[in-house]
């Protein structure tokens, strides 16, 4: 069934562009066929969304998430991560808030490391138009989420960035789907946003398509093709 688009008005949303950085395309931690998104992705950001956001994964050398920063550990091996300690002390109400679980943690390749070409933006995307937003900046923290870290502890402005610039609805495209795409989504949704995904502007790591399912169930809304918003009259130049 076709997303009803008839309540959304281009002044009041966003697009985010998630991860469409060089090590996500043809790097380190490359997607299959990421490449084949991007001339989708460009004809969206012709549409007169008023908010247009990049994400980037920008992380420090020496971040957790690196297999080569644990010793005996090997690419895609699962390990424990806990909440850094310097973090968790400077919650408020320490004595009142819920106790932070550990995490499972994939280690991956190294992989957008600040200030490599690794994090910049592909080429052939069309970002200049785009506000960057970065994630994955401190190195005891994953963060999929262009919002926040699974804890909380961390958080990337973009949920009040947003809502200053009187943002409802945002609609999302990118790389991976079943990751930062999902994790975004996700956030968006428990921050009050509509929240829209286009399914043939988003590559995923996994082909089981779980990531659906879970947006899906979350109140997230799928739409099927591009061409569903780039023939839309509500978004008609």
């Amino acid at each position: 069934m076709p997303v009803d688009l008839a309540s959304v008005h281009p002044s009041k949303s966003a697009v985010l562009v998630i991860d469409v950085q060089n090590d996500f395309v043809s790097g380190s931690l490359a997607v299959r066929d990421a490449e084949q998104i991007i001339d989708t992705i460009n004809a969206l950001l012709t549409l007169p969304f008023a908010v247009k956001i990049g994400t980037q994964d920008y992380h420090p050398p020496n971040h957790i998430s690196f297999a080569l920063n644990h010793t005996g550990k090997n690419e895609f091996e699962i390990i424990t991560i806990f909440p850094p300690a310097e973090l968790v002390a400077k919650r408020k109400n320490e004595d009142t808030l819920p106790a932070l679980k550990p995490l499972d943690q994939v280690l991956w390749p190294v992989h957008c490391v600040q200030n490599t070409t690794g994090a910049a933006f592909v080429d052939g995307l069309k970002h200049e138009c785009l506000e960057v937003v970065r994630k994955g900046c401190d190195v005891g923290i994953e963060c999929y989420s262009a919002f926040e870290d699974p804890w909380g502890l961390t958080n990337t402005g973009l949920a009040d960035k947003l809502r200053s610039r009187g943002i409802s609805d945002v609609f999302l495209v990118g790389i991976a789907g079943d990751y930062c795409v999902k994790f975004t989504a996700l956030d968006a949704k428990k921050h009050g946003f509509r929240t829209f995904v286009i399914r043939d502007a988003v590559k995923s790591v996994s082909d089981d398509g779980t990531e659906w399912t879970e947006m899906t169930k979350a109140g997230v809304e799928i739409i099927d093709t591009a061409k569903e918003l780039l023939a839309s009259k509500i978004f008609s130049l």
